[in-house]
């Protein structure tokens, strides 16, 4: 079994020995490059006015300088990597210590009309999704939070395979992350598609090839200037003209940059991580082929996505006052970039939507098989067809400290409804999101906190929190009521396993007894399966009347006039309840 804490500080510790060695090359790099500027400052002023020393000072210190800035660039670009390697790692350890500070909550999914994320408290501060999501891509993101809600019971076998397989390489899973993080991507994936899909060349033919012919005869120029066959004025001149041909397009070349800028980041993050995936040595049939939708094409995803980054980073050095104007004026430089992005599009805008769906999967999943690193003591549900829905002992919370949880066994059957009865406090709630939870996470695919688990795969479906809607002028009382219907409604299509927690609560105490009853021995009828908490102890006694109804209860007990519970499942109806103690303990009354 691994040792996640161990493994996270011993990753720290790596990465720090080969952060240092970088930072010392990064400053090596700096002085070098110094001294190359210094350089050929130094041939201009002692080679003026030799045309052929200041000329050939400047190429070959652009040249040098180029290849330094670019060995720089990598440097810096490796050490921004190890120190995200190390913040990974350090927020694996804080989020063992209870420190969720640093993780997204996820409370723009939050949605009240779910079957039941918003009652197990999937979404939002301290919630499931914030404890388990470690998504580096917004696509990523709503991917995992469209799994957790999906309620599908889909190839669950499958998707422990892929799980288990990610799990067992952390660091695959820690480089993808890091290289995601290294890029702030700030257009979605549909704004990228949508442009892609509706784009419009503008580049005329002729444009395609007098680049090309410009850019041979600016060198020939060039040449002819340095060996003084022409004067300094008629390459200007040719210059100008270059200017004047790409300014004829600069409006619609300004249009594209526009676009081009915005998306340059995401191809330049989602590449690298493309060729992550083609390098991934994965044993999982569902990784494969996800992997196999990146690398069937004669050539790889990777290098065709990486291949329009360098475009795009190519047009951004307009940018570059000096470098634009020279470029555009001897080479057409905006044009040739214009017709590469055109060319490019044409050939593979039909493709990405396919990548970066499986960059999206994958980043997901990365999160799934980084929970199950992170809790080696969980199981994976033994899938089943039999009548038992569910059969787990030691079944815990899994946002619970181990030190302080209290498990639970759990045997539950197709069309059998439980009734649980218990003392405030005593552990009804906690227990009825730990079911719903194990449900939610099995379907998943991910191991579940438990010692052993039988499962039979169900859709899961709840009403436990209710609110008001005022704008829609609905009441407490109505809501509930539309929420029971939904659950009605939809045992008439499908299986289901039902849970709920005192349900009526904006009626009166008899009238929610008579309703709770019927709304019962109607699940029943339909042959449903699940568990309802109530305070209400005559709803008990459809124990004795119907057989798929069963009686459990969580206790109370008050010892030296303390109020002591052990949170443990057990059979039978709860005698003892704390509301009166609890008033005169604390001196309300």
């Amino acid at each position: 079994m691994n040792n996640p804490h161990k493994f996270y500080r011993s990753q720290i510790d790596l990465h720090n020995v080969s952060l240092k060695k970088v930072k010392k090359q990064l400053a090596v790099s700096s002085t070098i490059r110094l001294f190359v500027f210094l350089g050929v400052i130094a041939g201009i002023y002692f080679g003026y006015p030799n045309t052929q020393i200041i000329i050939g000072s400047i190429v070959i210190g652009i040249t040098v300088f180029i290849v330094m800035v670019n060995r720089h660039s990598n440097l810096s670009y490796t050490k921004k990597k190890l120190q995200k390697l190390i913040d990974l790692n350090q927020l694996e350890l804080d989020v063992f210590n209870g420190d969720y500070s640093n993780l997204s909550t996820g409370k723009e999914y939050i949605d009240p009309s779910h079957p039941y994320s918003h009652d197990i408290d999937l979404f939002g501060d301290r919630s499931f999704f914030q404890y388990t999501n470690r998504t580096t891509t917004t696509a990523g993101k709503n991917k995992l939070a469209a799994m957790v809600r999906s309620n599908g019971i889909e190839d669950i076998k499958r998707k422990q395979e892929a799980i288990k397989n990610l799990s067992d390489l952390p660091g695959w899973r820690q480089k993808f992350s890091a290289i995601a993080s290294l890029v702030n991507v700030s257009v979605s994936v549909s704004t990228i598609r949508k442009w892609l899909q509706n784009y419009v060349p503008f580049v005329p033919k002729i444009m395609r090839i007098l680049p090309a012919l410009f850019s041979s005869v600016s060198v020939i120029m060039l040449v002819l200037l340095f060996l003084e066959i022409i004067t300094f004025q008629i390459f200007l001149l040719w210059f100008f003209i270059g200017l004047g041909i790409t300014g004829s397009q600069l409006k619609k070349i300004n249009i594209l940059y526009n676009h081009a800028n915005k998306v340059k980041d995401t191809f330049e993050q989602y590449y690298k991580l493309v060729d992550r995936i083609e390098q991934g040595n994965f044993e999982s049939d569902l990784l494969k082929e996800k992997q196999q939708e990146v690398i069937n094409d004669e050539e790889k995803a990777s290098v065709i996505l990486k291949q329009f980054a360098s475009i795009l980073n190519a047009f951004d050095q307009r940018n570059n006052m000096m470098f634009g104007i020279f470029a555009n004026g001897l080479i057409l430089w905006d044009i040739i970039q214009c017709y590469r992005i055109e060319k490019w599009i044409a050939a593979h805008h039909h493709k990405v939507d396919q990548w970066f769906e499986v960059i999206a999967f994958f980043d997901s999943y990365n999160s799934l098989g980084n929970f199950a690193f992170n809790n080696p003591d969980y199981v994976y549900p033994e899938l089943t067809t039999e009548d038992i829905i569910i059969d787990a002992s030691d079944l815990g919370h899994p946002m619970l400290k181990k030190e302080k949880r209290i498990d639970n066994n759990i045997t539950i059957s197709k069309e059998q409804f439980f009734i649980i009865t218990g003392a405030n406090m005593a552990g009804k709630s906690t227990f009825l999101r730990t079911v719903a939870l194990q449900i939610v996470m099995s379907n998943i695919g991910l191991p579940v906190c438990a010692k052993s688990c039988k499962y039979r795969p169900i859709k899961l479906i709840t009403s436990m929190r209710t609110s008001d809607s005022l704008s829609d002028d609905a009441s407490y009382f109505f809501s509930e009521l539309t929420q029971l219907k939904k659950i009605v409604d939809a045992l008439q299509n499908d299986e289901y396993f039902i849970i709920l927690d005192e349900i009526l609560k904006g009626t009166n105490s008899k009238d929610k007894a008579a309703g709770s009853r019927k709304f019962v021995e109607k699940l029943v009828r339909a042959k449903a399966t699940g568990i309802i908490a109530t305070h209400d102890l005559s709803l008990c006694e459809i124990a004795s009347e119907l057989d798929q109804v069963k009686n459990r209860f969580f206790d109370a007990q008050i010892a030296n006039d303390e109020l002591y519970f052990d949170y443990k499942f057990k059979d039978g109806v709860c005698q003892n309840m704390n509301a009166s103690f609890l008033l005169n303990k604390m001196g309300i009354v």
